[in-house]
Parts: structure tokens; C-alpha cells; sequence
């Protein structure tokens, strides 16, 4: 499909973009470019409830004119299909699917748009009732097509611009690079800048936690890494999402205790990388999160293609070593060409990414 075939651009469309994390930033900056270009198109978003505050702050109204905390969909439908999959034919299952179904068709969406890929998320798309399914030529699931009234090849060579075709689909023009809108909480702000006005110190945030394992550099050269940056000045804070405490405790225990740890709520997330100095870590949702908001990276790549995920709009060095080969195996055997990644080597690229942001 091409962005000729919509003679004209829809009134609504409802994203289809349920996770994960990465994911859903790397899909805000298309959709933000679709906002800017048709800002009175009426967007509606179909997320999993978990990253649901990627597009609408914590406690805010999921719903209405969007505004700073909800800054780009005008209606958030949120899903738990985790949970629906444990429990399939459970009556409190069924109830939530139907109560999902009639808040999303009630909204009569011209469009929707699959910017996953993937079965379950077509199937969604195509329970919206929208007249209108999209999706890609070449989904991450393949039978996915067979849920989509029309489909198109990607183009472009990151997954940001990728995703950003699509949207060009439905605005029928090419759109311009945008940074992602992402929700911007105040009460969040100020309780991060009161935790880190105790700190006292420009900091640096480190994320050791990744999807899978192979994508997992070890903690004790992140430990390695957060002694150095301490010992110029910086903070290291240790950044740990659900049962990744353990995995953070190693990071400090290498480090020798010089680093903070800290976990928050994804708004509270937000808050805290806007105002880092750096980031380091793998390709993993936090990472995307700190180039959405131009924070200055340091990415540490193995299994994953950076072309494709790469740090996408910021300031970045990027290492991965040529032994390492493209796999979208979520398998947790560590990856050999990760493991040879030195911490010399990061220690390097975060002098040279502190010093350029001094000058």
C-alpha cells in the first residue's frame, strides 16, 4: 500500500502498539509526526496496561483533549493480554475483552493502524471494527496479513523510520523526523528533583537490566564503568525495573557502593532521565527512553542490529563488537561478541560523551 491509495487522510485512527517499552517510544515518534502533521486527527492508542504511562501520566485521565500529561493520544485503551493468556476462558477474562471491545468500537475509528506485527495485535486492530485495518507487508508474525485489509512495505532502514512510513500512509505525504511527545507529570518532576537535589551531584544513569539475556553485559564491568564516571565527579544511579533488584545489588556490590539505586514508575522514569548528564546500558526500553529525550548514550550492543535499534536522534557511541551476529532469539545464553566489549571500552566512549557536552 502506498500513501496514495488514501485519497484523503482519516478523522481517527486507533494505534495499535501494545508493547513493549522500546517499542512503544520508538512508535510515539511516528505518531507524533502524524500529530504535527494532521493535528486535528483523533488518535486513539491500544497499549498494554503496563506502558500505559509512556503515553498518559500516572492517575491522569486516560481520556479527552490531550494535554501535557497525555500529550498525543486523545483516548489511551489499555489491555492486560498477559493475563488474558493465563487465564483464557475465565469469566473475569472474557468480561475484560468485551468491556475492551465496546470501549474501542464506541470510538468508531476510521483507521487502525498495526504498527506490531504481530497475530495478537492484528487481532486487535481488526476487533476495533475500523473499516479500515493497516499493517505491513512483512509483519514480525506472518499471519498476521491475513487480519489486514491492506498492507505496505516498510521503509527505511531504523525501526523509527520504519514505523514512520506507515504513519506517512495515513497522512499521505512524507512527515518530517519529530522527537516523541511523552507525558510530563509535575508532581513526578518535583519529587525527582527533590531525591536528586539530595544527591547534590550531576549524575550519570546506568541500566544494567535488559530484555533477555544474551542483550545482558555484566554487571561487574558495569560496576567497573560506574567506579571510573564516579571518580570523575559523577553519580552513578543504578537504574532497576521488576526483578532486577538483585542484578542492580551486583552493580553496586563491583562498584564498591558508590552508586545510588533507584527504581520508579515509569513516569517517575521519565522524570529521572530527563535530567541525566549520560546514559549507559543495552538495547533495552530506558535506552530509548534517554535518545527520545536527547539524553546524551553510551549504547552497549550485542545480538540486536544498532542500524535497526540503535540510539535513534542524540548524541551516541554505539559499541558492538564485529563477532556478534543479528539474533531476535530471546534466548539467555550471554552473547560472545557482547562479552568482549571491554570496560575499558565504555569507560572511553563516557569520557569522550561527558567531555563533548562540557565543551
Amino acid at each position: 500500500m502506498s500513501a496514495a491509495r488514501l485519497v484523503t487522510p482519516p478523522e481517527s485512527i486507533l494505534v495499535v502498539r501494545l508493547g513493549a517499552m522500546g517499542d512503544v517510544i520508538h512508535t510515539l515518534a511516528a505518531v507524533t509526526a502524524l500529530r504535527s502533521a494532521l493535528p486535528k486527527l483523533r488518535i486513539g492508542w491500544l497499549v498494554e496496561e503496563r506502558w500505559s504511562e509512556l503515553l498518559s501520566a500516572k492517575e491522569s485521565p486516560r481520556r479527552g483533549a490531550p494535554s501535557a500529561q497525555r500529550p498525543l493520544a486523545d483516548f489511551v485503551h489499555v489491555v492486560d493480554t498477559k493475563r488474558w493468556r493465563k487465564s483464557p476462558i475465565a469469566s473475569e477474562t472474557c468480561k475484560q475483552i468485551k468491556s475492551a471491545r465496546h470501549e474501542i468500537r464506541n470510538q468508531k475509528y476510521a483507521v487502525a493502524a498495526d504498527f506490531q506485527g504481530a497475530l495478537k495485535s492484528a487481532f486487535m486492530a481488526r476487533l476495533s471494527g475500523s473499516s479500515m485495518v493497516i499493517g505491513f507487508e512483512h509483519p514480525r508474525e506472518a499471519p498476521a496479513t491475513l487480519l489486514y485489509h491492506e498492507k505496505f512495505a516498510a521503509t527505511g532502514a531504523h525501526v523509527i523510520e520504519q514505523y514512520r512510513s506507515l504513519s506517512e500512509v495515513i497522512a499521505g505525504r512524507a512527515l518530517p523526523d519529530c522527537a516523541p511527545l511523552l507525558p510530563r507529570d509535575e508532581q513526578a518532576e518535583t519529587r525527582m528533583a527533590a531525591k536528586l537535589a539530595a544527591i547534590g551531584r550531576e549524575f550519570v544513569l546506568i541500566n544494567p537490566g535488559a530484555g533477555w539475556g544474551a542483550k545482558e553485559w555484566p554487571a561487574e564491568r558495569y560496576g567497573e564503568v560506574a567506579r571510573a564516571l564516579a571518580s570523575l565527579g559523577l553519580v552513578p544511579i543504578i537504574n532497576f525495573g521488576p526483578g532486577e533488584q538483585e542484578l542492580a545489588t551486583a552493580v553496586n556490590h563491583a562498584c564498591g557502593g558508590e552508586a545510588e539505586l533507584m527504581s520508579s514508575s515509569i513516569t517517575e522514569l521519565i522524570a529521572l532521565t530527563r535530567r541525566a548528564r549520560l546514559f549507559i546500558g543495552g538495547d533495552t526500553g530506558p535506552l530509548h527512553l534517554a535518545a527520545a529525550l536527547h539524553i546524551p548514550i553510551v549504547a552497549i550492543f550485542g545480538p540486536t542490529d544498532p542500524e535497526r535499534n540503535g540510539p535513534y536522534g542524540t548524541n551516541s557511541i554505539v559499541l558492538r563488537n564485529p563477532s556478534s551476529r543479528t539474533s531476535l532469539s530471546h534466548t539467555n545464553v550471554s552473547d560472545p561478541g557482547l562479552l568482549k566489549i571491554t570496560a575499558d571500552e565504555v569507560i572511553s566512549a563516557a569520557h569522550k560523551l561527558v567531555e563533548s557536552s562540557s565543551a
